[in-house]
């Protein structure tokens, strides 16, 4: 079993999250505590995988004038670091907790990528896919690098026969679903956007999701929050229902998700585990700030608690 996994985040960015009570638009709102950490879609997964024990590369784009909380958080996590440097500063992204658990989320464009900075990427990218077999890209896109661009490095890692976990929205996800993905995790709103219409109910999730099989794509992973977590693969689905959770934050409980599907698939994990297992770590997450396993305990009694829900309540 394979322990080697290599996450690509484009546009990484420095989390600063704020609790309050209430945003008040158009007027001053007052932040009770704040927090300011290295992120970014990959850099979560990158977190949740060496916290399940996984060997992990971590490459993209990072801003050279401050990279030192992600060197830190990479040096604390054993991860190899290959992130291209370039010129300018990483984004800071901003997201405003409300007492009531309500997110908001204000993302920065990244700094702009260059040809010279691709190249790098592209050549980095080549070399890691000579000795690792996983890789996870989620994320946004930052400037130079377009989503046509995105969809030709997913499908030169497939056929080089890697398994590649892509989550990422909009134009990049719309590109990236023809490039032969091994898997792909929309939520809710995601898949909405993409099928072009709105998505009410698991039903409807399931739909949408079958049409996206179309493309060849081997695992589809619907995230419905509170509904659980929907799995497609060969012809078949399997729906994970957590318990009702108290919700502190829903901040990366999706790259955690996508994390416990990787690590489930490079420990050749039976299906209903591996979603059982996925889906309690995606859960755990919601009841804490920050991504990361900070009790293994907690996460094998909530996996207990798990509910396998039939095909045919998908239906319902």
């Amino acid at each position: 079993m394979t322990k080697k996994v290599v996450t690509i985040t484009l546009n990484p960015a420095l989390d600063l999250t704020g609790n309050l009570d209430t945003v008040n638009v158009g007027s001053v709102s007052l932040v009770k505590d704040s927090d300011l950490h290295a992120a970014g879609k990959g850099v979560n997964v990158a977190k949740v995988l060496s916290d399940l024990g996984a060997d992990v590369t971590v490459t993209g784009f990072l801003g050279a004038d401050n990279q030192e909380m992600f060197a830190q958080l990479f040096k604390d996590m054993g991860a190899q670091d290959e992130f291209v440097r370039i010129a300018g500063s990483t984004r800071i992204n901003v997201k405003l907790v409300e007492a009531s658990g309500e997110v908001s989320d204000i993302n920065f464009p990244g700094i702009h990528v260059n040809a010279q900075a691709i190249a790098a990427f592209e050549e980095t990218l080549m070399r890691l896919a000579e000795d690792h077999d996983f890789f996870v890209m989620a994320g946004s896109l930052p400037a130079g690098v377009s989503a046509e661009q995105c969809a030709q490095w997913i499908e030169k890692l497939h056929q080089m026969g890697k398994k590649v976990l892509f989550d990422s929205s909009r134009a990049a996800l719309a590109q990236g679903l023809d490039a032969h993905p091994w898997l792909i995790k929309p939520n809710d709103e995601e898949l909405a956007q993409f099928v072009g219409r709105e998505l009410h109910t698991p039903a409807e999730c399931r739909v949408a999701a079958e049409e996206l099989a179309d493309k060849g794509i081997e695992n589809i992973v619907v995230s419905m929050g509170a509904n659980g977590t929907m799995w497609f693969n060969q012809g078949e689905w399997l729906h994970a229902q957590p318990p009702r959770m108290n919700v502190v934050s829903t901040v990366g409980a999706g790259d955690t998700l996508v994390a416990g599907m990787c690590w489930g698939h490079m420990q050749a994990m039976e299906k209903s585990e591996l979603i059982c297992f996925a889906t309690a770590l995606s859960a755990l997450a919601v009841s804490q700030v920050g991504v990361g396993i900070d009790d293994a305990q907690a996460l094998n009694t909530l996996q207990e608690k798990i509910q396998l829900k039939p095909v045919s309540a998908l239906t319902e």
